[in-house]
């Protein structure tokens, strides 16, 4: 499997951005990095979501991190 560096897509990719001004590559970089920040926000919306349901469900316990940790030792005993 190649990797995205190694892809001829993705290499034609940078070359097209090279080629554009110092400007519009600023421009663009900051559109890169605005649709990430969307993603990750999406991302985080859906993981809320499903730990907000699970928590209306009873799907959750509840403890301090020393009762995990006791219940992490159980479980490799």
């Amino acid at each position: 499997m190649q990797t995205a560096i190694g892809s001829s897509a993705f290499q034609k990719t940078i070359e097209g951005v090279e080629r554009l001004p110092i400007d519009d590559q600023l421009l663009l970089v900051e559109i890169i990095k605005q649709r990430l920040i969307q993603h990750r926000r999406a991302e985080l919306t859906t993981v809320i979501a499903e730990a907000r349901a699970a928590y209306r469900t009873g799907n959750v316990r509840r403890g301090t991190p020393d009762d995990l940790l006791k219940e992490l030792e159980e479980l490799d005993e």
